[in-house]
């Protein structure tokens, strides 16, 4: 399924992650833990829209959506952003650098490998 992200943009324009669980068929409680956030920041409203969750949620996506055409399914870009160790940043996963906020280093990576740099 391709979830587009004005999908998970609500009215407002936050990013809301139900489509993107449903895709994925996990809880909010295990994408919470893969994204480095407490479960509450997800499921409380005012938790939701704060900067800091906001931004963490869209560098996720950013990543789960640069990945996709890749990995060939949003399940697929999932499954590579939990397991797939990457050399060049200390064979942490996607999920372990963005956990620990060094998801610019991820997108970085992409970019350089999108333009034709080596893995």
């Amino acid at each position: 399924m391709n979830t587009e992200i004005r999908e998970m943009v609500d009215h407002e324009g936050y990013i809301a992650t139900d489509t993107l669980l449903d895709d994925l068929h996990i809880t909010k409680r295990e994408f919470a833990n893969a994204i480095g956030l407490s479960h509450t920041a997800i499921i409380r409203k005012d938790r939701l829209h704060s900067v800091s969750t906001q931004q963490r949620l869209r560098q996720a996506m950013e990543i789960l959506k640069r990945i996709e055409p890749w990995a060939g399914s949003i399940s697929g870009a999932w499954s590579w952003y939990r397991t797939y160790p990457i050399a060049p940043l200390g064979d942490l996963t996607a999920e372990e650098l963005v956990s620990r906020g060094r998801a610019d280093d991820v997108r970085a990576y992409l970019s350089h490998i999108a333009e034709g740099g080596y893995a």
